[in-house]
């Protein structure tokens, strides 16, 4: 239920910060965002108003921890915030046939989705990070980090964006039980996965492993030249919207 207009309660009491275009259209665009990100970057401004010129509903949330929803970042984790997407999938977009777009953290909790919700049409990854916890954060770490993080502390990860990450129990323990690198989910939609070759964040080989994890007849991996882990620019944008675009078009019967 909403506790207040763009506030949905979740079922672990968060109130959770989310915006909402509605449309005619049967088919509901979903945004995820990414870690220590929100929904006040130029991806959901742009993705919302390619929405509202197409006619199709858009939803997006900060997640627990995030923006403007409630919650510690250090106390959150990606089971906390699939729980979130599901929840607020279910309600808002009860009726509406999903694609889904997540971007590099989002990219993992959507593919998640795909897994807990049946009204899925399509999915498109932006740098997307399949369990980063594991083998991008925990394997990485050294003894020292682990204890800290073990002993239930905070460890601060240096960021590519002159800032840090503050790593808690939650994030590495709630990342262990969705890992899905290791599993096979066969999608009977369009899959796009789109990185770029300047990201010094999340590897590319993240892409090409969630393509064998998700696969379908309809896959594309799509590789930006210039882009950076936020894939954020107007030509990254622009070729991002068109595949959306298509996808919908495609499903809109």
């Amino acid at each position: 239920m909403k506790n207040k207009k763009n506030y949905f309660l979740t079922s672990n009491k968060q109130s959770v910060h989310f915006t909402f275009l509605k449309a005619k259209s049967k088919i509901g665009v979903l945004f995820l965002h990414g870690l220590m990100s929100d929904i006040s970057g130029k991806k959901v401004k742009f993705i919302k108003s390619l929405c509202k010129k197409n006619n199709l509903n858009f939803l997006a949330f900060d997640f627990s921890g995030h923006g403007k929803s409630s919650g510690i970042f250090e106390k959150q984790g990606i089971h906390d915030w699939i729980l979130e997407a599901k929840e607020i999938a279910s309600l808002i977009l009860k009726n509406k046939k999903i694609i889904i777009i997540g971007s590099s953290c989002g990219g993992w909790v959507g593919a998640k989705l795909i897994w807990k919700l049946k009204n899925i049409i399509g999915f498109i990854g932006i740098s997307a990070a399949p369990d980063f916890t594991k083998y991008l954060m925990w394997n990485t770490f050294s003894k020292k980090a682990k204890q800290i993080i073990s002993s239930g502390k905070i460890y601060k990860l240096k960021s590519d964006y002159d800032s840090y990450y503050p790593i808690g129990k939650s994030l590495i323990e709630g990342g262990k039980k969705n890992l899905i690198l290791h599993l096979k989910k066969n999608c009977n939609f369009p899959l796009r996965f789109f990185h770029g070759l300047k990201d010094r964040v999340v590897p590319i080989e993240y892409s090409y492993k969630l393509s064998k994890t998700l696969y379908s007849k309809d896959s594309l991996i799509l590789l930006q030249e210039k882009g950076d882990h936020s894939l954020s620019s107007s030509y990254d944008l622009k070729r991002i919207g068109k595949e959306l675009i298509k996808i919908a078009k495609s499903k809109i019967n």
